[in-house]
């Protein structure tokens, strides 16, 4: 049995606003828990969690998100309403010919809203892929770890979608940047059938390292490119 994905959560120093504006952008509702400020998903998109920290931003991050547009009308709107919510745009080095628009939300975590046409994110739904750093051997270990099929796997770089479809995860594969510190983003899983134990060995078994254990019982893991992830009691 493989673990369901709970969340993609992300640190912020203001999780409150940081969620408005996600919730502003996704049509979301807000639910507070005990990891922080919840965007709740479903099967075919994902759940975002925000939790309150005072790490610094270090650049780049390993995650961003890409949201899909159905015209070029429909992209200007995305990118006016992210604007208007509190999101800046935000240069890092894209070329003017590059059809996406590069944004950054309130806590400044970039995300693309992809140009209409994009045949790659076709029936992902708004929310069509959370982009990452990582090796092929990342992609290959969270396909396994969340049962999740490979739906690309080219030229070192994977991507993951849930049997059910919708967002995409995507690795983009070597090189890739080193760690500085410990990650600001990472994944929230639940243990399948409630075993934390026994998810936690098998997670270990593909390829994952341990790292501590919390105080509510989370065990903290890392995965083959080292980023850190959290299979929660359930």
């Amino acid at each position: 049995m493989s673990s369901r994905l709970l969340s993609v959560t992300f640190d912020a120093r203001d999780p409150d606003r940081v969620a408005r504006f996600w919730a502003g952008m996704l049509g979301r509702e807000i639910v507070e828990d005990a990891g922080g400020v919840l965007l709740p998903g479903h099967e075919t998109q994902l759940s975002l969690r925000f939790a309150r920290s005072g790490a610094e931003m270090v650049r780049p991050n390993r995650m961003h998100l890409h949201l899909t547009s159905a015209s070029l009308d429909d992209q200007q709107q995305t990118m006016s309403t992210a604007l208007r919510l509190g999101g800046s745009h935000l240069d890092v080095g894209q070329r003017p010919e590059e059809g996406h628009v590069v944004l950054a939300d309130p806590e400044g975590y970039e995300f693309d809203v992809i140009e209409p046409g994009n045949n790659y994110l076709a029936g992902c739904g708004f929310l069509g892929e959370l982009t990452c750093e990582g090796t092929r051997d990342v992609g290959l270990f969270w396909s396994e770890a969340l049962g999740w099929p490979l739906v690309w796997d080219q030229n070192e770089e994977t991507a993951i979608q849930s049997p059910h479809g919708g967002t995409k995860v995507a690795w983009g594969g070597p090189p890739v940047a080193p760690k500085q510190g410990r990650n600001r983003q990472r994944f929230d899983l639940a243990p399948a059938g409630g075993y934390q134990q026994a998810e936690v060995e098998r997670l270990l078994s593909l390829g994952a390292t341990r790292l501590e254990v919390g105080d509510d019982g989370t065990v903290v893991l890392a995965d083959p490119d080292g980023n850190e992830f959290c299979v929660r009691r359930n």
